[in-house]
């Protein structure tokens, strides 16, 4: 019987055995710093050798970094100084940009104006003859326009040709013919019967010229034909024109 169990435990049918090694907590502990120390220093080790393959020496890293903050430093102070003067510079082009405009624009203004007083000039030498008749004045340019039912607007040149000895005084008279509710009149201006205040619209006091401008006023219903001016030296007619509405 025992040599029966004897073969039994030492057959194939024997029960499994498992070996385990055991190692203390201490020791794994160990044994995983060494691990992240070694590769540690593995890191380092080929960090100085990627520094040494590139030419770069640990001993001037800190000098050069100094010597280079110092030179990005004074780029920047020198950037700084010049965009100063750059902006300076704009600002001094834009005024004188904005300047030349505005004398541009003044230029051409006042060669405008010189223009128009050119062609007065040669207006004005155009209607100044030698003579402009035995009287020596002259109606020029009389116009007239309906600015509103009841107003005339009327306008005119009165000019003194010739040899030019004195101030020519006298009164501007204007007769409007014109149809008043179907009867045809003709209206004075001023009325005889005017204010002197009325009357000093119409009053002439000039060397060489005298412009005359002014505003009728007309009845209701009246259709306006004609305007006859006349210039009156102590109640005696010198010249007259008439223009047609």
């Amino acid at each position: 019987m025992k040599y029966t169990l004897w073969r039994r435990r030492m057959s194939v049918s024997a029960p499994k055995m498992t070996i385990k090694s055991h190692f203390p907590w201490s020791l794994k502990v160990a044994l995983f710093a060494m691990t992240i120390g070694l590769g540690g220093v593995i890191a380092l080790l080929a960090y100085d050798v990627g520094r040494s393959f590139a030419g770069i020496k640990a001993t001037a890293t800190t000098p050069q970094l100094s010597e280079l903050t110092e030179k990005i430093a004074n780029l920047t102070t020198e950037r700084d100084r010049f965009s100063s003067v750059v902006d300076a510079a704009e600002s001094q082009a834009n005024i004188a940009r904005a300047t030349q405009v505005q004398l541009s624009k003044q230029i051409a203004m006042l060669e405008t104006e010189n223009a128009r007083l050119k062609e007065d000039l040669a207006f004005f030498e155009g209607l100044l003859p030698t003579a402009t008749g035995n009287q020596g004045i002259a109606i020029q340019r009389l116009s007239l326009e309906l600015v509103a039912p009841t107003q005339l607007r009327y306008r005119s040149l009165i000019m003194q040709g010739g040899k030019v000895g004195r101030n020519f005084m006298g009164d501007l008279q204007l007769l409007v013919t014109a149809v008043v509710h179907g009867k045809s009149v003709v209206l004075t201006y001023p009325e005889q019967n005017a204010i002197p205040n009325d009357k000093a619209g119409f009053l002439l006091d000039f060397k060489y010229y005298q412009r005359v401008d002014g505003v009728l006023t007309l009845p209701d219903g009246t259709t306006v034909k004609t305007l006859q001016a006349r210039v009156l030296e102590k109640g005696q007619v010198r010249a007259q024109q008439t223009a047609h509405l």
